[in-house]
């Protein structure tokens, strides 16, 4: 059971080695700017090899799609990003328990969006756990869990991916140990859990009065979706890719489309300033973040020295 990219290294690892008389996913959405029905990864990499894929809008309302499950009789099911509720007549069908393939170390960051949270937190590891659901929300026993670095310019796409790669190789490597009974699930210490719940898009809007470093991390934790967005021009302009410039060196940087006596480390949060002939900042609530790539509403990602070329404006702006 899995939707996204993330959960097709699991699949393609486990067929190799496991008999998988059925994939279910998430029903095909619209996607794009032109609202096109696509099929999620999941089901494009179980269709061309053969799989048979249902893909039941809600197993808690889908009574036909639990008698099936059973009618399988599987002995685990493996749960990789999902995205639909398991309700306890699911739970209580593989001999071995449903396992979930989740993208952190718990008890840190369960719920549904573990990767930008262990960003968006300053975190420089994070990992992959496999573990036996409950009715919780990721709150089950664990079989074994794998660590990962994150690296300072990981973005959420770059670190889901070697994620999901990390889980692949854990889950076919715990999987039969669970099968032959040689694993005791370990509980974990509830005390020490923390939630990342669902993002929302307006989670990408940048407060300016924020350190660099925390509106850093939501330009990483945010790519690929929603984004880390501001409004110019009354427009939305994405900041794409940026980097942190620390307090001491903000005073040496001046607006050159506004002079002033003011120091710049007194200037408004939000305000662009050129930091270099072609180099860009926006002073925030401490440090600057210099911008490396933008993308203006309705146009493509482009680098802040050609955005600046055709918006010369743009720096001595105040972005909100």
């Amino acid at each position: 059971m899995g939707s996204p990219a993330f959960a097709v290294p699991a699949l393609e690892t486990l067929a190799r080695e496991h008999d998988i008389p059925a994939v279910f996913t998430q029903p095909d959405k619209p996607a794009g700017r032109g609202r096109q029905v696509v099929s999620v990864p999941v089901k494009t990499w179980a269709e061309a090899h053969g799989l048979p894929v249902y893909q039941p809008r809600s197993l808690r309302k889908d009574p036909a799609a639990i008698e099936m499950l059973r009618s399988l009789a599987p002995d685990a099911i493996v749960v990789a990003a999902y995205g639909l509720i398991l309700p306890q007549a699911v739970l209580d069908i593989p001999r071995h328990g449903c396992l979930n393939i989740h993208a952190s170390l718990l008890p840190k960051y369960r719920g549904a969006a573990p990767i930008p949270a262990a960003i968006l937190a300053g975190e420089t590891e994070t990992g992959v756990t496999i573990m036996r659901m409950d009715a919780g929300v990721d709150t089950g026993p664990m079989f074994a869990q794998a660590r990962e670095p994150i690296h300072p310019d990981d973005t959420t796409l770059s670190l889901s991916a070697r994620l999901a790669g990390l889980g692949a190789r854990l889950v076919v490597e715990t999987l039969p140990k669970i099968l032959r009974g040689e694993i005791t699930p370990i509980e974990q210490d509830h005390s020490q859990a923390s939630l990342s719940p669902k993002i929302e898009k307006d989670d990408g809007r940048i407060d300016w009065s924020k350190p660099a470093i925390v509106i850093d991390r939501m330009v990483r934790a945010y790519t690929p979706w929603p984004g880390a967005f501001t409004s110019w021009n009354d427009a939305m302009l994405k900041i794409v890719r940026a980097s942190v410039i620390q307090p001491t060196n903000q005073a040496t940087h001046e607006p050159t489309s506004q002079p002033t006596s003011e120091p710049a480390n007194q200037r408004i949060s939000g305000q662009v300033v050129r930091l270099g002939k072609n180099a860009v900042g926006v002073v925030t609530g401490q440090g600057i973040l210099e911008l490396r790539a933008v993308q203006p509403a309705g146009k493509r990602v482009m680098s802040i020295e050609e955005f600046v070329r055709g918006q010369p404006k743009f720096v001595g702006a105040i972005l909100k």
